[in-house]
């Protein structure tokens, strides 16, 4: 037993005796092919044992649902500590390497480096591990594709969100209004609920219709099941099991090269129940007669990939990649939205007397054209989306060797190498609070900043950019202006419980984030004395 015993301990102090050597090697090269390409050294961090220091204190902000301002904070500190004698104090450690579990990544806030990997190189770059991470819920699909994969994923697409498609306003119409009707029953006397549910349940259902040709409907009934090849599903249980699904596959993003540890039996059923759901509508868009004429309900693209392949796990996989876009940012986005209105009277008084202005009391004048026609309400969304990017954090995979403009010297103002295989990590949560971008009130909520004429392009990515940039952009936006808009008709004032401040709000984080304790509030229609 003893030999055994010594056997292992021996076997773990050369694994770990080698991982150390390694370490040295790897930095060598480095150094040595970083001076080959012309490029200053970055601020290195070798946090060690092999980046758990890290990583836990990671785990740690996640689990206290304040992870980015965690972040925020830390390259603060990081700034404080590592600033080089005569270094400007304006001059922020915006980009480092960082040894993360096992593996030496660049970590970025920098708009122009951020630049660069997702626009001016872009071909150096591919979406790396993420594939193998994301896959046992998303499989091949637009977000976890790289190369000809992807771009054929991206072609598939581009037609559903066309401006002819986008700009159809007719279901989201019936939609919002029974959303409405629905604030206006749980505000009754007063009453206190989470609206944020109900967000989802609208963004699943205009989701559902818009990318199926047809709606759960779950704000009516978000107990209705639908028949998957296994089992039957509802809404709810769905809306349930992709949420714990998004948060364990976030989990797998945050573990690197060691994310096969997070697995389950629990995570497998989740993920059955999340398939049965989808593969409804892929079964029946499968039992469709096949016809090349032009479909009569206009473009569905589930109708448009069954004619493409026959292959139902195809068919799902591409299906379950853009449902998460669809649903979970928007939903998203206006929980956040109607956190802040409730609290910041005067930017709601402000919006609500804009859009009265605009449209009147009636949905009668709304459309695409006269969304984007509101100014005021376009600076609040894009507000709201600075402080609160939907997808906060995002990474590459350089594919050769390659080269960031920035993040060498003591001033951050040289060219960095990259070498191959190297992640790079970029917040655009992080990048978009910036006070050295965004001035001293970037914490803040305001919306008159967007009429100031300062022009903001990479430090403001809300919807990604370069040729990954989202394709649902307007389709996102017009949604939430939309159901905006409506809110402001039909409510004079929203009423909040608990506490009354914006700052560091607690955040669900999975792959998209949300208000981590929901959004309690209770709605004032106008006819209410």
């Amino acid at each position: 037993m003893v030999s055994i015993i010594l056997k292992v301990v021996g076997g773990l102090v050369g694994f770990l005796v080698l991982l150390l050597v390694r370490e040295q090697i790897v930095e060598f090269q480095y150094k040595s092919k970083a001076k080959k390409y012309g490029c200053a050294p970055p601020l290195t961090i070798l946090d060690r044992p092999f980046g758990f220091p890290s990583f836990l204190k990671l785990r740690k902000a996640n689990s206290e649902d304040n992870i980015f301002f965690w972040a925020i904070d830390y390259i603060e500190s990081l700034t404080d500590k590592y600033r080089e004698p005569g270094v400007s104090k304006d001059v922020g450690l915006w980009t480092t390497r960082h040894q993360t579990t096992f593996d030496m990544n660049i970590l970025t806030v920098d708009p122009e480096n951020i630049k660069s990997v997702l626009a001016t190189n872009f071909k150096d770059y591919s979406l790396g591990i993420r594939y193998q991470q994301l896959l046992p819920l998303l499989g091949n699909g637009i977000f976890t594709l790289s190369g000809e994969g992807w771009k054929h994923s991206r072609a598939m697409l581009r037609p559903q969100f066309s401006r002819d498609q986008v700009s159809q306003l007719e279901s989201l119409q019936d939609h919002v209004g029974t959303l409405i009707d629905i604030f206006k029953t749980k505000s009754r006397g007063g009453n206190f609920f989470d609206a944020q549910v109900h967000f989802h349940e609208l963004t699943m259902d205009t989701a559902t219709e818009f990318l199926f040709g047809e709606s759960v409907d779950s704000l009516h009934d978000s107990q209705r099941r639908v028949q998957g090849p296994t089992r039957l599903v509802s809404a709810s249980e769905f809306a349930s099991a992709f949420q714990y699904c998004l948060a364990k596959l976030s989990l797998r993003t945050h573990c690197g090269p060691l994310y096969f540890l997070i697995d389950s039996f629990e995570f497998r059923k989740r993920i059955s129940i999340c398939h049965n759901f989808v593969d409804y509508f892929v079964y029946k868009a499968l039992e469709r007669p096949q016809t090349t004429e032009k479909d009569s309900e206009g473009y569905v693209f589930i109708h448009e990939l069954a004619k493409e392949t026959r292959d139902p796990l195809v068919i799902r996989q591409q299906c379950l990649n853009i449902l998460l876009a669809g649903r979970d940012t928007t939903a998203s986005l206006l929980s956040f939205l109607t956190y802040y209105l409730a609290r910041d009277k005067r930017v709601w008084n402000k919006l609500r007397e804009a859009v009265l202005a605009e449209f009147g009391e009636t949905p009668d004048s709304l459309s695409f054209e006269s969304l984007k026609r509101c100014t005021y309400l376009n600076h609040v969304i894009n507000e709201m989306l600075r402080l609160h990017a939907i997808v906060p954090l995002n990474f590459r995979t350089a594919i050769v060797d390659t080269v960031l403009p920035r993040g060498g010297g003591p001033d951050q103002s040289k060219p960095i190498f990259v070498p191959k295989g190297t992640k790079v990590v970029y917040s655009i949560f992080v990048t978009q609070r910036m006070k050295a971008l965004w001035g001293e009130d970037a914490a803040e909520f305001r919306p008159e900043r967007w009429a100031e004429g300062t022009t903001h392009t990479w430090d403001y990515l809300p919807f990604n950019g370069g040729p990954r940039i989202c394709l649902g952009q307007q389709f996102a936006l017009t949604e939430i202006g939309f159901t905006t808009v409506r809110i402001c008709q039909e409510f004079k004032d929203i009423i909040f419980t608990g506490s009354p401040s914006y700052h560091k709000l607690p955040q669900s984080t999975g792959l998209t984030i949300s208000v981590a304790n929901g959004v309690n509030v209770s709605f004032v229609p106008v006819d209410e004395k």
